[in-house]
């Protein structure tokens, strides 16, 4: 009888510990990589500036000074984002998350319009702050403590959450908006890298991931 009891409560065991593993293993599948580290399958370069795959890592690099923009074909509407970057010299980039590419201005290359998350190479320039582009202009810039949490010249973690009206966003770990928009220009389309016009920007990204709610 004891034994008999003993199996049947291993077997208890392994019955309820397995809903648990399988759960953990779908959370963990969630997670879709946006670039494989390869090429760059899954993207469409805007404008003439340089986009290139180097040790893993998409490299974007200022060619004529004009903006360019490496976009997902597919569109997004409620995700989480993560990405590393890289700052390699001086110039302004960001990731623009439920944007579009409107049209091609011959002076200043591609237009977008949606909003960015600001990454910039200096600290107090506002990396993780939100700028609606084609619209509002800046909705809210980085806290006190969020305008120090940049890693200059190192590789940064970056994490963006949008659902509905509410996106965060999160630099090295630290917190750096939380913010409900009362009237986003919308609620869907591509992510976008961006290479600021005027020249001088080198930037690196890599781990991007994606996982959609």
């Amino acid at each position: 009888m004891k034994l008999i009891t003993g199996i049947m409560m291993a077997f208890v065991v392994v019955a309820t510990q397995a809903p648990r593993a399988k759960a953990q293993t779908a959370s963990k599948s969630s997670w879709v990589s946006l670039f494989d580290g390869k090429d760059l399958n899954g993207w469409q370069p805007n404008g003439t500036e340089k986009w290139t795959v180097e040790d893993g890592a998409i490299l974007g690099e200022s060619t004529t000074a004009k903006y360019g923009y490496l976009t997902t074909v597919k569109t997004y509407k409620d995700f989480t984002l993560r990405l590393k970057f890289k700052p390699l010299a001086n110039g302004n980039s960001g990731v623009f998350i439920r944007s579009r590419i409107t049209g091609l201005d011959p002076e200043h290359g591609p237009d977008i319009e949606g909003m960015q998350v600001e990454v910039d190479p200096s600290i107090g320039k506002h990396t993780g702050g939100l700028y609606e582009s084609g619209g509002r202009g800046w909705v809210i810039q980085p806290t006190p403590e969020g305008e120090q949490a940049l890693k200059p010249g190192e590789w940064n973690d970056l994490k963006i959450s949008a659902h509905g009206d509410h996106i965060t966003t999160w630099l090295n770990g630290v917190q750096i908006v939380d913010y409900h928009d009362p009237t986003p220009k919308f609620t869907d389309g591509v992510i976008g890298l961006q290479l600021h016009t005027g020249g001088g920007v080198k930037m690196l990204w890599k781990d991007i991931e994606i996982e959609e709610r």
